[in-house]
């Protein structure tokens, strides 16, 4: 019998040593980057390496993986993956072409499991039905605006680049590897860069609200990457490659994409915060919009948490209080719902840190290190054990592994919001945001922080 896919990235995981980036070096994207199709792509996504980290990956058992995880029966796709990773493995390059072309056909076509517990969950879908099923429908009211929004804004940019910049060389990789390698972190373990493809899409999201305002429109949005964006990951390829063909928003995030509850949505909701400050229904509705390009459901719900954790921010001062009212955001009788309502019981049940996320490690062993799932329960461990502490709170994360640049840059967009950036983690940073899309490649953090706040301001 052929392992699980979830076995095979798991094993994976837990088996990938670190490379240590103070003797190795990054592989990040320019504007000058020519991404690859054809063969060449269907190769990368049998054997990757993560550019930041160099952890290893192979998308194709994620993408069985991740349908298994939605509540579909995936043996069939399962049964192909060794031969799969066989074919990448000797560079055979035809019979790979078509065996994954079959390995397509039997994801998409996968069955519903009528037992898995995902089917026991509501997944509203239209804003009007999200927002009735929330347990703060009612808070919808903008709240008062600090007079110092710029420099909050400021410091809640800058600390998500910082954790961005933290997190980017370490990513991928899991608890007791990383610490292998590295020992206790709690400093950037190389020369910190801002380049990731965390960012982008918020930069993206920015240009579109100057332009529609509060009225900006998923298609919009997805129009707008279409124009900047040359290529995306998991789900932001899947929703890249639809609107390519002509699948706009809102289809766009759920056509044919098994990726559609990771973390991609969930990694940008803070500039929907930082849009909303103290008015967390507004940055839920905005995350809302932003992430049915590329996401359905749970992965939507995530990048509203992470709006609502960014607005509130703004008008809370104390980490704990903050994961449990923002729990208010989502949809009630959702799985995401249900994984919030998990974690904050673990966390109250649990001393340390490293207890809490033993159990919620161990409790999301079937979902990958991508998925929204366990990477929201180790901002929630982080969040609440590090107490308001920038730098424990990244340490915290550091040790649980996974996504840890989008961990981070969520956990570093609130404290800096909430308390500022501590200077061992803004002054390498240098001022200076880089991206690999044409005509960002270089962009001031303070005049970011300006437009941003600029944008917050306007209501309509």
């Amino acid at each position: 019998m052929s392992k699980k896919a979830w076995q095979i990235d798991r094993a994976l995981r837990l088996t990938a040593i670190p490379l240590d980036r103070r003797v190795h070096t990054s592989n990040w994207y320019t504007s000058e980057t020519i991404f690859p199709t054809g063969d060449d792509l269907i190769q990368l996504f049998w054997d990757s390496k993560v550019p930041g980290s160099g952890a290893p990956e192979i998308p194709y058992v994620e993408m069985v993986q991740a349908m298994g995880n939605k509540g579909y029966d995936v043996s069939a796709a399962e049964e192909l993956l060794p031969e799969g990773i066989e074919l990448a493995r000797k560079g055979e390059r035809a019979d790979l072409r078509v065996l994954t072309a079959r390995l397509l056909h039997a994801i998409h076509t996968a069955p519903v499991d009528p037992a898995h517990t995902y089917w026991t969950y509501r997944h509203p879908e239209r804003w009007d039905d999200v927002r009735a099923a929330m347990p703060a429908h009612a808070d919808d009211k903008p709240r008062t605006i600090p007079r110092d929004i710029e420099e909050k804004i400021l410091e809640g940019w800058t600390g998500q680049l910082a954790g961005g910049a933290f997190g980017t060389a370490i990513e991928g990789y899991h608890t007791d590897q990383i610490e292998k390698v590295y020992g206790r972190i709690d400093s950037y373990v190389t020369e910190p860069e801002t380049v990731n493809d965390d960012v982008v899409y918020e930069l993206v999201f920015l240009d579109v609200f100057e332009q529609r305002g509060r009225a900006l429109s998923s298609r919009d949005i997805g129009l707008e990457w279409v124009r900047q964006i040359p290529f995306g990951w998991s789900a932001e390829w899947i929703a890249l490659h639809n609107m390519a063909d002509g699948i706009l928003p809102p289809e766009s995030g759920s056509w044919h994409n098994p990726y559609s509850n990771w973390i991609g949505a969930q990694m940008r909701g803070m500039v929907c915060g930082l849009v909303a400050p103290s008015w967390p229904m507004e940055a839920a509705r905005l995350a809302h919009i932003d992430g049915l390009v590329s996401h359905a459901e749970n992965g939507v719900y995530g990048e509203m948490y992470a709006a609502a954790l960014t607005s509130l921010a703004f008008a809370m001062d104390n980490p704990r209080e903050l994961v449990e009212q923002a729990a208010g955001f989502v949809p009630a009788k959702s799985e995401y719902a249900a994984v919030l309502e998990k974690c904050l019981r673990i966390v109250k049940e649990h001393k340390s840190a490293d207890a809490a996320w033993r159990v919620l490690d161990d409790h999301f062993q079937k979902y990958n290190w991508i998925h929204a799932y366990p990477n929201i329960a180790a901002v929630i461990v982080a969040l609440w054990y590090g107490q308001g502490d920038f730098t424990e709170s990244f340490r915290i994360l550091a040790h649980a592994g996974l996504d840890v640049d989008c961990n981070a840059g969520l956990v570093g967009t609130v404290l800096g919001v909430m308390r500022g950036v501590p200077s061992k983690w803004a002054d390498p940073l240098g001022g200076i945001l880089e991206t690999y899309i044409a005509g960002k490649e270089k962009l001031s953090i303070r005049e970011l922080a300006a437009r941003t706040a600029r944008l917050a301001q306007r209501r309509a």
